[in-house]
């Protein structure tokens, strides 16, 4: 399972990245901070640069052909060219300020164009880039998309059956109408290219950050909860999660003379100490199949059980516990003090389920837990204190020592023994065993 941590620290995913110029230019001017609004006027912007290019192509073209014939036409080329660098400064008048204008200016020098060289020279193709407006206002705008759709096949339809075929500049020059046909049809696919890329390349980012985030949240519920609960939690259907557990089993630890410990040491070496304490804890419930409740202070509390199976959720606690020692036991001291801990378990009823709204969390509660934390809390350093419940679940997969009764606090008098090691593999019950499950069930 990816750790949150992993995560939280690893960068962000981008996507497919534009060269760093390429981010500036098509950011130039823009202001907003809200992603949709980013997006979309990124869009006019490239659609501004790619129609600034065919207006530039247009205008080499035509001052080649006949630089003062066309000078009319080529004003208007140059009015668009002008149009690449004026409609990005627009951007921080409103969302929708700089497509709107691009979108005007287009419609109205295309109507004029189309009107000079005539329907024959094939320019009005250019009015199918209306369809590309929706990339400029986006879906929630879609009214204003419509709109000025509208207005694009309304200008088509106009120019296909009023404009003259010939035109009204250099009417008899048919040569170079079929060469702007040429030019007109290469630059619409090149336009269309440029806008699709760009507004697909857009939605791979959104979808990979989108996945990035979703396996930030995943791994947060993951970290907060088991698995099957957030799964639980994820589907909807629940409105409020609460479970009965006949049998759990419920093992605290505690660090023993932690606070004395602490009280000359830096914030940076308790927390070190701590972090890489629990990181291990935290892999060995993991291994063993059970699973963290929470840490409070310098007390881990685990439980096993969840599914029903009793003894197999004794037995991995059991192991659990074995293990902390044993890894207590070679970790490095805290400052000059080596640490000691207390363990305790015990198996019994328990409720859980999950509580609060900001901040939410998995949590159990009843018998189970109470006399496992006086399991601990009356425990002995270095030593795994167990109930009698727990050792007669167990009794085939450990070795056990008889403490004697101990005076519980609250709970008053009860048989404890300590869990001193598991049992030769020869003498170890088989887990699954119907003949060792307890009759609890989860409900």
């Amino acid at each position: 399972m990816t750790q949150l941590r992993d995560l939280v620290r690893r960068a962000p995913k981008r996507g497919l990245e534009f060269p760093p110029w390429l981010e500036r230019l098509v950011s130039v001017g823009i202001v907003a901070t809200d992603p949709q609004v980013v997006r979309r006027q990124r869009c006019v912007n490239t659609g501004a640069f790619a129609a600034a290019g065919s207006a530039l192509s247009h205008l080499l073209f035509n001052s080649i052909h006949d630089f003062y014939g066309l000078a009319i036409v080529n004003g208007f080329n140059m009015i668009f060219i002008g149009a690449a660098f004026v409609v990005p400064q627009l951007h921080r008048f409103g969302p929708n300020v700089g497509a709107i204008t691009l979108v005007l200016l287009a419609l109205i020098v295309h109507s004029c164009v189309v009107w000079s060289f005539g329907l024959e020279s094939d320019l009005q193709v250019y009015f199918v880039l209306g369809g590309v407006v929706l990339f400029f206002f986006g879906v929630q705008n879609w009214r204003l998309s419509f709109f000025f759709f509208g207005l694009f096949v309304v200008s088509l339809l106009i120019a296909l059956n009023f404009a003259p075929a010939d035109g009204l500049v250099m009417p008899e020059d048919r040569a170079f109408r079929d060469v702007l046909s040429n030019q007109a049809m290469i630059n619409v696919s090149a336009i269309f290219a440029a806008l699709l890329f760009f507004a697909l390349a857009a939605l791979q980012r959104a979808e990979v950050e989108l996945e990035d985030q979703h396996e930030r949240s995943e791994a947060l519920i993951g970290t907060v909860m088991p698995q099957s609960i957030a799964a639980r939690l994820k589907s909807g259907h629940e409105d409020r999660i609460a479970d009965r557990i006949e049998t759990l089993s419920v093992l605290f630890a505690d660090l023993v003379g932690f606070t004395s410990a602490v009280r000359d040491l830096a914030p940076e070496q308790v927390v070190e100490f701590l972090d890489g304490l629990v990181r291990s804890f935290d892999a060995l419930a993991q291994t063993h199949g059970v699973e963290k409740i929470k840490t409070i202070g310098d007390n881990y509390m685990a439980a096993a059980g969840f599914d029903g199976r009793a003894v197999d959720g004794a037995v991995a606690v059991g192991r659990l516990a074995l293990a902390m020692l044993a890894t207590i036991a070679r970790h490095p001291p805290l400052g000059e003090r080596k640490l000691r801990m207390r363990i305790g378990i015990h198996c019994g009823p328990a409720t859980a389920g999950i509580i609060g709204a900001t901040r939410f969390s998995y949590d159990v509660w009843g018998d189970a837990v109470n006399f496992a934390s006086r399991m601990e809390s009356h425990g002995v350093p270095d030593r795994i204190q167990v109930s009698e419940v727990f050792r007669d679940l167990t009794k085939d997969a450990f070795d056990f020592e008889e403490r004697g009764t101990t005076d519980l606090k609250g709970l008053g008098a009860a048989r404890t023994f300590f869990l001193t090691g598991e049992r030769s593999a020869g003498q170890v019950l088989v887990a699954g065993d119907p003949a060792s499950e307890c009759s609890g069930s989860r409900s």
